[in-house]
């Protein structure tokens, strides 16, 4: 080894220490931010929006459906699967507990960019056997850290329409749940096809440019019969217009 070889080698794990160091300041910042800095809700008008629901999953612990109901919310969504094989704990008592209060109901599945789309949808379709709906199967299709980054725009795309053609053969109707940086990148001209439910801490008045018939307003509500916060969300319409959209809402079962 030569003698400058010697002397750079520790120069090179110096910086190469100070760049983890700062890689791992940027994450704990931009976690900060996103959880404490950024809003996280935004009210929204329920007189122009009588049609009100909820999202879960067993995160949100066990749910009186029948106070959900009385505090005047009309439907939830309830995580059934995730990825491959990952089925939530709390969806068979989920879905019982809010049909049997008269909620309207509808299932979802978190996508993973890294397994195919023959995988999930089996996954899914085994969560969800035998059970009804009231509401479009979701696919929850998203970015974060740890969601597939290696996984390319197009493949995930390309993954996302074969598990919606599984579901459309199985006689399902879909929706897209995703945020606006997520319409932008897959649902945009791709995905169009599939109702959108979006995630947006904006008025539902300031995106009527926008195609969603659902939106997500806050992952900060405060709804009777549920411990903790839960994600709220408003039909983007009124009762007659709610009343023909699950009039079109044709799910086996």
């Amino acid at each position: 080894m030569s003698k400058r070889q010697v002397q750079t080698r520790p120069d090179f794990i110096k910086w190469l220490l100070l760049a983890g160091a700062a890689a791992l300041v940027a994450l704990v910042g931009a976690y900060f931010i996103w959880h404490y800095v950024l809003p996280h809700s935004v009210n929204v008008d329920r007189y122009r929006y009588p049609i009100a629901g909820i999202d879960v999953s067993k995160h949100n612990g066990d749910i009186d459906y029948d106070k959900v109901r009385d505090d005047d919310y009309q439907f939830v969504f309830i995580k059934a699967s995730e990825g491959k094989t990952y089925k939530d704990p709390a969806f068979d008592r989920n879905h019982r507990d809010a049909s049997k209060a008269g909620l309207k109901v509808g299932a979802y599945h978190f996508f993973r960019k890294n397994r195919t789309g023959q995988e999930q949808a089996d996954n899914f379709l085994s969560a969800i056997k035998g059970k009804t709906f009231d509401l479009p199967l979701v696919i929850d299709l998203e970015d974060d850290w740890g969601n597939g980054a290696a996984v390319s725009r197009k493949t995930a795309i390309e993954r996302v329409m074969t598990m919606i053609d599984i579901l459309h053969k199985k006689g399902y109707q879909v929706m897209i749940y995703t945020n606006l940086d997520g319409y932008e990148k897959y649902y945009q001209n791709m995905l169009v096809d599939c109702d959108l439910w979006l995630c947006s801490f904006t008025s539902p008045d300031l995106l009527p440019h926008l195609p969603h018939s659902i939106q997500q307003f806050s992952h900060e509500g405060n709804v009777a019969g549920v411990k903790g916060d839960v994600d709220l969300n408003v039909f983007r319409g009124s009762k007659s217009e709610w009343n023909d959209f699950l009039d079109e809402v044709k799910q086996p079962g």
